[in-house]
């Protein structure tokens, strides 16, 4: 079969690669619609987890179940599935223990591009499916579909790490196509004034559909000194970090009022250490906790996801700016992703 691939760090292109084996436990899936990442642009360009050599990019993905292992009773060919990007082993000791996606070591659950053939391949392989897959619902359009595999879950998840309540004041950095989902999983919460740092027209304007009061231009000067203007120098109670670097944690401590949290979610794709300061951390004393998580994976995850979507209370397809059909198109995309043109929210390849 062929695929699209990192080759090397900094390199990618088609290769051929022997069809995918598929055990008792798995299926066999062949792409319907497929979105780049810029965790996939981090991964080749930054060499962030290291050398990959000859893998299948990709995990972001819905599709057709083509072949199912002897033991999946939920699954069989002809069915139309969301798969997730992280893909946990569920009786794994860390799925027992509660840390599902670090199943099998840390970052584990995290699979497809990482240690294993992606998605953007004719077919790709998928573990333990009756835990991993969900089935698309009639109605729900495939393509906006694709963004419950990570976009969705990935900035709900730093909601959840921020742990935002009813009537907090919210600070969401980065409004990428995961930032966004932050904003509206924030809204969703019940945040009051929420503030979503960014500067891109299309972002801003999706941003504020989704639910931010104000939006914090970084081009207009320093967003602490924005946001303690704007919160009369009190703070917000809640940050969720879905951009920026190893410094942007500087910049979330100093705005975190004492006993707030923030909440990461940004792939940091280079740099050696995350940077604290120490006087605004109260001296290591503030109460102000520092959470980072991988997105969790799985069917259940999946299909709440996406019952948000069929009762209206998510509009995912506000993201699909850029729109590709063919399979040869996976490689415009990606390139697409890694330049980002300033009216670029997410590629959408449509198979």
């Amino acid at each position: 079969m062929k695929g699209y691939a990192m080759l090397g760090i900094g390199k990618t292109g088609w290769i051929e690669k022997a069809y995918p084996k598929c055990g008792p436990l798995d299926a066999i899936v062949k792409p319907i619609a497929v979105s780049p990442c810029t965790s996939d642009v981090h991964t080749v360009w930054e060499g962030a987890i290291g050398e990959r050599k000859d893998m299948i990019l990709g995990h972001e993905a819905v599709g057709e179940v083509v072949e199912v292992g002897e033991l999946v009773r939920d699954f069989k060919p002809g069915d139309k599935v969301i798969v997730p990007a992280i893909t946990p082993d569920w009786n794994s000791l860390q799925s027992q223990a509660g840390s599902s996606m670090h199943s099998g070591g840390m970052l584990a659950g995290w699979k497809f591009s990482n240690f294993k053939d992606g998605v953007f391949g004719e077919f790709f392989h998928v573990n333990d499916a009756d835990g991993n897959l969900a089935i698309l619902p009639e109605g729900v359009d495939a393509a906006a579909a694709v963004m419950l595999s990570d976009m969705v879950p990935t900035g709900f998840h730093g909601v959840e790490l921020a742990d935002i309540q009813f009537g907090d004041d919210v600070c969401v950095i980065g409004i990428g196509p995961v930032g966004l989902m932050a904003v509206a999983g924030a809204a969703l919460r019940g945040a009051s004034n929420l503030y979503a740092v960014g500067s891109r027209p299309n972002c801003v304007k999706i941003a504020r559909e989704y639910g931010a009061t104000d939006i914090i231009n970084y081009r207009e000067g320093d967003i602490v000194e924005q946001i303690m203007e704007k919160t009369h120098g009190k703070g917000v109670d809640r940050v969720v970090i879905a951009g920026g670097d190893v410094d942007t944690f500087i910049q979330a401590i100093k705005m975190v009022k004492p006993g707030g949290r923030v909440g990461n979610v940004n792939y940091l794709g280079s740099g050696d250490y995350v940077k604290i300061p120490r006087a605004e951390w109260g001296c290591g004393m503030g109460h102000k906790v520092i959470a980072g998580g991988l997105m969790p994976g799985g069917r259940l995850r999946m299909e709440k996801l996406v019952t948000l979507m069929q009762t209206g209370r998510l509009d995912t397809s506000k993201l699909l700016t850029h729109k590709f059909k063919g399979f040869e198109k996976m490689e415009e995309a990606l390139m697409l992703m890694k330049d980002k043109p300033k009216d670029l929210i997410k590629p959408i390849v449509i198979i």
